[in-house]
């Protein structure tokens, strides 16, 4: 016979904890933001008991950190998923890239980037949530330099660092003006910057 549920494991909800919490950390602080959130609405919404949160999250901040390093283990899983569907051709990956994002960001329940609106609730350079971020921005603009470095353009650099610029307006735009705002232009951008780079033309949607 299975163990009644406790107050942290609800019937029908086997999931840790740890993860529950993390769940509803997640969908709080991206939707309301991570400085109007606090520790009590994140136990009531998990549905675990105090000392449950501070056993697996020591602080607050602790908290923000393992919620931002789950968000990046994600984005990358995106990333390598839509590479993945174009091997061996980083023209066609870059623009698959960038649909995604246009329509990510065009998307009525997208609330910005959350790398984004963290570093900037959080100004602080070391805090322990801006510290994620700036390592998600950092390893982006290293994976879009691999791939403009593909391209065999003259200046990858220059063209990755375009690129970049064009994604974060892109989640700034989608955040502030939402789903009738310009970050759906954000493929057709990318597509001229990499054909004027290349001399090609980009590849038929899929």
């Amino acid at each position: 016979m299975s163990k009644p549920p406790t107050r942290d494991e609800p019937c029908g909800d086997r999931m840790g904890a740890r993860a529950r919490i993390l769940a509803a950390a997640a969908e709080l602080f991206y939707r309301e933001g991570v400085r109007a959130v606090g520790i009590d609405a994140v136990i009531e919404k998990a549905g675990v008991a105090k000392m449950s949160l501070y056993r697996a999250f020591p602080s607050k901040n602790d908290l923000v950190a393992a919620f931002l390093a789950e968000q990046d283990s994600r984005y990358w899983q995106w990333w390598d998923s839509t590479l993945a569907r174009h091997p061996g051709d980083p023209r066609a990956q870059l623009f698959a890239l960038f649909r995604g994002l246009a329509k990510k960001t065009s998307n009525p329940a997208f609330r910005g980037c959350p790398f984004i609106n963290t570093a900037v609730e959080f100004p602080e350079p070391d805090h322990p949530g801006r510290a994620v971020a700036l390592a998600n921005k950092a390893e982006l603009r290293r994976r879009l330099g691999e791939l403009t470095s593909a391209l065999g353009v003259p200046d990858p650099a220059l063209l990755a660092d375009h690129l970049l610029l064009l994604m974060e307006g892109a989640y700034c735009a989608g955040s502030v003006m939402g789903a009738g705002g310009p970050s759906a232009a954000a493929a057709s951008a990318a597509e001229a910057l990499i054909t004027a780079a290349t001399g090609i033309g980009p590849s038929p949607s899929p």
